[in-house]
């Protein structure tokens, strides 16, 4: 994982999500997903560019079906914000960079 992305698991989620002092956004995806391989670069870009004001994070759905069954994931790829341990806002698609970017600063405006 690149600078400022973890990979998140049915084990760390709480732990790492939850307590976390800056918003998170999570990427649930699975490597059979061509949608997901589309987005991937775009989250670590932004992971990149707002570094230090959120954290990111992958969960890998296959291996992870207790996170993804927790917070009702059933399409991927799937964006979810959380700030102060609370999904926030949520995107489920590929979309293009700048309507992630959006979202990132609208939960840090929050």
């Amino acid at each position: 994982m690149g600078k400022n992305l973890m990979e998140l698991t049915d084990a760390n989620f709480a732990s790492t999500v939850e307590t976390a002092t800056v918003p998170v956004m999570v990427d649930f995806w699975a490597p059979w997903c061509g949608p997901c391989r589309f987005i991937a670069p775009l989250v670590e870009e932004l992971a990149g560019d707002f570094q230090g004001q959120i954290q990111v994070g992958k969960v890998n759905v296959d291996e992870n079906p207790r996170v993804a069954s927790r917070f009702n994931v059933r399409s991927i790829p799937t964006l979810l914000f959380f700030k102060n341990g609370q999904v926030v806002d949520v995107i489920r698609a590929a979309v293009p960079k700048d309507q992630i970017q959006k979202k990132i600063e609208d939960v840090l405006a929050k």
